[in-house]
């Protein structure tokens, strides 16, 4: 058998190098960066066809999709664009708009998240490990024996509580260096003062050391700490959402052509061609090309608006038919987009204000604790003039009064209460959203997307003649407009097949025409089909010289939104519905729901200053809707819901998502909420009964460090329990 060929080794170093020199610069070369959202996935088989419809193009080195954000990252070839990674997504079937990943931080708090499971890991198996060395001591291991057991656990001790203790030490360090105090200082000094007692008791051949206590505390404690920040976790600035759906690059008419540039190099003045399916980069006027713009943006209704030359045009909405020519009128930190933003930005940081019971009871706690500690070392030093016991006794007080009650009182009972929730459809994000929603006397509730599906259906498909069906079947089957699907959908479900029509067209911002049986046939606008009208929601259909035919529309009501209502009515809150779409529509939904307050055609600001307006005069406000007009809303409300259809932004802005499509579920978290309040409240009084009880003894000598790690443990396991009542 012959061997393999090889080739001969190159005598010149530079040339044998070569193929390792390319291979590295290919992966030295900068690669393309690409965020797309996708709001209309829904499912695992969303995230597996995207994948891998992304995958099978050779320019993408990976790319993946997060349902929950409703995201697609995307790293990719240098020479590859967003607006084709876009088109490839769209061609799959799925809406999908470009972000900018330079403003997206959504890793940030999962990398905190799993750096807080690590240290718990860490700290119960080391606990664990001492526990088992602790027993031989307490069993009668004596001198020599005892001795080096304390040593081991000891070299276990230190190295665990370094590491494990890290997030207590940092700020417990950077509280004292502001001069202030927080519940992580005596955390810190109890845990100190625990090793350092040991240590010295182990140096002095004594017969208890307390490293199982620290390391225990140190568990309990950090227990706490992930339980609170699994409860916000999902919590991101709503402002940078909306920053990120800011168009990054837009296509400029210039002497010499299109060219692509970015949105940051546009003026006021600059002529910007947008393409159908692209979003407005600027505000701006329409100077040629008609077609019909999605506004959900500024004003929540899914209903395309007619669009054409003189018309004003918005940031962030989206062209749907035509192309568009837009001349810019501004551009940059002054379009209604990024004033959204700013608008959210300021709302957000007004609530952040909020201050939570923990935080409350951590103001009067902390100090407490210093000084009783302090009054304990100095009342038994000067009356034994024995360090060691000074120490001890200091020690002990500092762990029995350790926070670890005070810690867990309110994440225990937020986990079991967002547990209750979610299994009924609702994600709590924020983690003083419990808090707030139990104070709610005020409910405001968009209407399109919120109260109502967003979607419009056919209502008066009994009273139309069947040929008039048909044909405006067969015209509408050429059209992507929503009354033209919701005209499919009610035809097809009735049975109704479409008539033979030819040369279908679509005109932009007007609606369809084809030629049926030697008659020009048309489907869309009142003043296109020659028809006068209506104050609701309508398309026409005009067939030949006959007069035109009338196909009206309503939007579906959500699943619960009557019991939502009813349920927030008997609990004695305010119900106010606020919208954009026109008077009539708002009415209409108000009087079928019982509500009495009602506001329509508000814009973002309107909705903004309407919420602030009820802050002032005192009320606290649950916001509920799902449109970006609404973020500014959401981030000034007292505490605020949104579905999960919503946009990202809309999304984000909440502090709950509501899972599923049934409203009834936020009377439901209401009461859950209130009683979670009281739990909490339980929580705190079961921690000041136990330290009014241990604290004595502690002072008195009667506790040991362990023996008051064991009572802090015990404190805890109770404040857990009682949380869990609450499922």
């Amino acid at each position: 058998m012959t061997a393999p060929m090889r080739p001969a080794p190159s005598a010149c170093p530079a040339c044998a190098a070569a193929p390792a020199a390319q291979a590295q610069a290919v992966r030295d070369l900068p690669r393309a960066q690409i965020a797309l959202s996708l709001p209309t996935i829904h499912c695992a088989a969303c995230i597996s066809k995207i994948e891998r419809g992304l995958d099978a193009d050779p320019r993408v080195i990976s790319a993946r999709v997060n349902l929950t954000l409703k995201r697609a990252s995307i790293e990719a070839a240098p020479e590859v664009t967003a607006e084709e990674m876009r088109a490839l997504v769209e061609g799959l079937g799925y809406a999908a708009h470009e972000l900018d990943p330079g403003t997206l931080n959504a890793t940030a708090t999962d990398r905190a998240g799993r750096d807080l499971l690590m240290r718990l890991a860490v700290a119960g198996f080391a606990a664990m490990n001492v526990m088992l060395l602790s027993v031989s001591v307490w069993s009668g291991a004596e001198a020599a024996t005892r001795d080096m057991f304390h040593w081991i656990s000891a070299a276990i001790t230190l190295p665990a509580i370094a590491f494990s203790g890290m997030p207590f030490f940092r700020n417990a360090s950077a509280a004292l260096r502001q001069g202030r105090l927080n519940m992580d200082v005596p955390i810190t000094l109890a845990i100190v003062l625990a090793i350092v007692t040991s240590l010295w008791e182990t140096a002095l051949s004594g017969a208890h050391a307390y490293f199982d206590a620290a390391l225990a505390l140190t568990f309990f404690l950090l227990a706490g700490r992930y339980l609170d920040h699994r409860t916000r976790a999902i919590a991101r600035s709503a402002a940078e959402e909306l920053t990120a759906l800011e168009v990054p690059r837009a296509t400029r008419v210039t002497e010499a052509g299109d060219a692509k540039v970015n949105v940051s190099d546009l003026a006021v003045g600059d002529v910007i061609r947008v393409s159908p399916g692209g979003r407005m980069p600027v505000d701006g006027v329409i100077v040629s090309g008609t077609s019909e713009l999605d506004r959900s943006l500024l004003t929540g209704e899914t209903l395309p608006v007619f669009a054409g030359e003189g018309q004003a045009v918005s940031a962030g909405e989206v062209n749907l038919t035509g192309p568009l020519t837009v001349r810019a009128t501004a551009v940059g930190a002054d379009t209604s987009l990024h004033r959204m933003a700013d608008l959210v930005a300021i709302a957000e940081s007004g609530r952040s204000r909020y201050t939570s019971l923990a935080d409350r009871a951590a103001k009067l706690y902390a100090p407490g604790v210093h000084i009783l500690a302090g009054l304990s070392f100095l009342g038994w030093y000067l009356y034994t003039w024995d360090m060691r016991t000074a120490l001890n006794i200091a020690a002990a007080v500092l762990i029995i009064t350790c926070p670890c009650a005070l810690g867990l009182a309110v994440p225990a009972v937020t986990t079991a209460a967002s547990g209750r929730l979610f299994r009924r459809g609702m994600l709590i994000k924020h983690e003083t959203a419990l808090e707030r929603l139990a104070q709610v006397d005020t409910v405001v509730f968009d209407k399109t997307g919120t109260l109502t599906a967003g979607t419009p259906r056919l209502t008066n498909l009994d009273t139309l003649q069947p040929e008039a069906v048909q044909v405006a079947l067969a015209l509408a089957q050429g059209s992507s407009h929503p009354l033209a699907r919701a005209i499919c959908e009610a035809a097809r479900a009735a049975g109704i097949a479409p008539a033979e029509i030819h040369d279908v067209t679509e005109v932009p911002g007007y609606g369809t025409k084809g030629i049926a049986a030697g008659r020009e046939v048309r489907l869309g606008r009142a003043g296109w089909t020659g028809a006068g009208g209506l104050s609701e929601t309508a398309t026409f259909l005009k067939i030949g010289e006959q007069p035109p035919v009338a196909f009206t529309f309503a939007d579906a009501l959500r699943p619960g939104a009557e019991d939502a209502v009813a349920a927030l009515t008997r609990q004695g809150k305010r119900v106010i519905l606020m919208s954009g779409d026109t008077s009539p529509a708002v009415a209409a939904l108000a009087r079928h729901l019982g509500i009495c307050d009602w506001i329509a055609e508000a814009l973002p600001a309107d909705k903004a200053a309407r919420i602030e307006a009820l802050t002032q005069e005192g009320a606290r406000v649950l916001m509920v809707g799902d449109g970006l007009n609404d973020t500014a809303a959401l981030a000034a409300a007292h505490v605020s819901i949104s579905p999960a259809s919503a946009l990202d932004a809309a999304r984000v802005a909440s502090d709950i998502v509501l899972l599923g499509n049934d409203l009834s579920t936020i009377g439901t978290a209401c009461t859950t909420a209130q009683s979670a309040t009281r739990r909490i409240t339980e929580n705190f009084r079961i921690a000041t009964i136990y330290n009014v009880i241990a604290v004595p003894l502690a002072v008195a000598g009667f506790a040991t460090p362990l023996i008051a790690a064991l009572a802090m443990s015990l404190s805890s396991v109770t404040v857990s329990v009682n949380a869990l009542r609450l499922r």
